[in-house]
C-alpha cells in the first residue's frame, strides 16, 4: 500500500489563497485530508507506480500568478522528496498541461521526466481548473501493469480533477463567508464582534512582544443633523464614505478600522505609541473635516448633495499608558476600549472637532501651523 503525503494546511495556504486562513476552522483542516483521498481514489481507478497534485501559488494583489508548479500532494517512491518541490521547466509535461489546459498521456522522454523529477516511464497529465481558470495539474506515472495510459484513463482522472477543484473551492467560498461574518454590511470594516477578537489578540501579542497598543476611538459629530435634514440615505452614503477614507487611512498606517455602531468607529494600533497614534487621529479627523461627502451618485443615494463641513471627534488610550500589567487580556482589552471612549466624550464636551487622550489635555493640530493646540 504507498503512502500517501500532504503539504500541512499552513503550508498549503500559499496555494489557495492570498491571506491567512482561520486555521481554527475545521473546514479548512480537512482541505489536505481531501486531497490525499481524491489522490488515493484516482490510484485505484488507475492504478501506478506514483502520482501528485501540483499547483501554481496566486500573486499578491495585483501581481500575477506564479506560473512553477509545487508538489503539493504525492504518494509513490518519491513522495516525500517531491513534496514542496517547485518545478518551473516549460518543456516538462506538467508545465505544459498547465499552460494549455488540455490533458495529455504518452511515453515519457529523457528531458520530458522533468515534469515529475523521476526516472519514468509513462505518465498522464490532467489540468485542475477553478472556473475557466487552470490552476493546477493531477499526475499520474507508470502504470501498474506496464501498459502505457489511454483515453479511458484520461476521462476518469478528469472526474477526479474536478474533485479537486471543489475542494479547493468549498476553502475559498469558507473563507468567503468567513470574511463576510466578520464585516460591517454598510462600510465594508470589521464589525463589533470581529474587532473584540481582534483586540483580544493583539493585546497578548503586544504583551508578549513589550509593545504599545493604542486604540483610537472616533465618533461624528452632529450625525443626527445629517439624517434629520437629508434623511437616512444619505447619512448611510456618508457612513460608507467614511468607513472607505477609515480603510484607507487604516491601510497606509498598518492598523485595524472598524465601524463599532451607528456612527461610531474604532482603530486599534498594535505597536504603535500613543504619539504616533495622535498624529494617526489628527490625519484622520482633518480628513475628515476637509472632505465632501456624497459628491457622487451611489447605489445608495442616488442624487448628488455634496456634504462639507462633517466633522468627528476622536479618544485615544494606550497599553502602555492606561493599563496595568496585572489586568488579564479581557479586561484590558475592555479598559482601553472604556478609556478611548470617555476622552471621545471629553473632545465632544470641549468643542468637538478634535482628539482627546484618556486623562489629558485635549489636542488639536491647527490648520494652517500645524501647530498641537492644548486646552481643557
Amino acid at each position: 500500500m504507498p503512502e500517501f503525503r500532504c503539504l500541512e494546511p499552513e503550508q498549503l495556504e500559499t496555494f489557495v489563497h492570498r491571506r491567512p486562513l482561520n486555521l481554527s476552522d475545521p473546514g479548512t483542516l480537512n482541505l489536505a485530508d481531501n486531497l490525499v483521498e481524491v489522490l488515493r481514489k484516482a490510484n485505484e481507478f488507475v492504478p501506478s507506480d506514483g502520482g501528485s497534485i501540483l499547483l501554481d501559488q496566486p500573486g499578491k494583489p495585483g501581481e500575477p500568478t506564479t506560473t512553477a508548479l509545487t508538489f503539493i500532494a504525492a504518494f509513490g517512491s518519491e513522495a516525500e522528496r517531491l513534496l514542496g518541490t517547485r518545478i518551473d521547466a516549460p518543456e516538462a509535461v506538467a508545465s505544459r498541461v498547465y499552460r494549455n489546459g488540455k490533458s495529455e498521456w504518452m511515453e515519457v522522454t529523457p528531458k520530458e521526466t522533468l515534469s515529475s523529477l523521476m526516472d519514468i516511464k509513462s505518465l498522464v497529465a490532467i489540468p485542475i481548473r477553478i472556473g475557466e481558470e487552470v490552476c493546477g495539474v493531477l499526475e499520474l506515472v507508470d502504470r501498474r501493469n506496464k501498459e502505457s495510459f489511454s483515453q479511458e484513463d484520461v476521462n476518469l482522472l478528469e472526474i477526479f480533477a474536478d474533485y479537486i477543484s471543489i475542494a479547493i473551492r468549498n476553502v475559498l467560498e469558507g473563507r468567503l463567508a468567513q470574511v463576510i461574518a466578520q464585516r460591517d454590511n454598510l462600510t465594508g470594516l470589521l464589525n463589533d464582534r470581529s474587532l473584540h477578537l481582534v483586540v483580544s489578540r493583539v493585546v497578548d501579542e503586544c504583551r508578549e512582544e513589550g509593545a504599545d497598543l493604542s486604540l483610537l476611538f472616533l465618533d461624528l459629530d452632529y450625525f443626527k443633523h445629517v439624517n434629520d435634514s437629508h434623511g437616512h440615505l444619505v447619512g448611510s452614503q456618508v457612513l460608507q464614505e467614511v468607513g472607505k477614507l477609515l480603510g484607507e487611512h487604516a491601510e497606509a498606517a498598518d492598523v485595524v478600522a472598524a465601524r463599532y455602531g451607528g456612527d461610531e468607529f474604532v482603530l486599534a494600533a498594535p505597536g504603535k505609541s500613543l504619539e504616533i497614534a495622535i498624529d494617526i487621529a489628527e490625519q484622520i479627523r482633518e480628513a475628515i473635516s476637509s472632505a465632501v461627502f456624497c459628491s457622487q451618485a451611489s447605489d445608495i443615494q442616488t442624487e448628488v448633495v455634496e456634504l462639507s463641513g462633517i466633522t468627528c471627534s476622536i479618544g485615544i488610550a494606550s497599553l502602555h499608558r492606561h493599563t496595568t500589567p496585572d489586568l488579564s487580556s479581557e479586561r484590558c482589552k475592555s479598559s482601553l476600549l472604556r478609556l478611548a471612549d470617555a476622552a471621545m466624550y471629553v473632545a465632544k464636551e470641549t468643542g468637538r472637532n478634535r482628539t482627546a487622550i484618556a486623562g489629558e489635555l485635549v489636542r488639536r493640530r491647527h490648520f494652517d501651523t500645524g501647530e498641537i493646540i492644548l486646552s481643557e
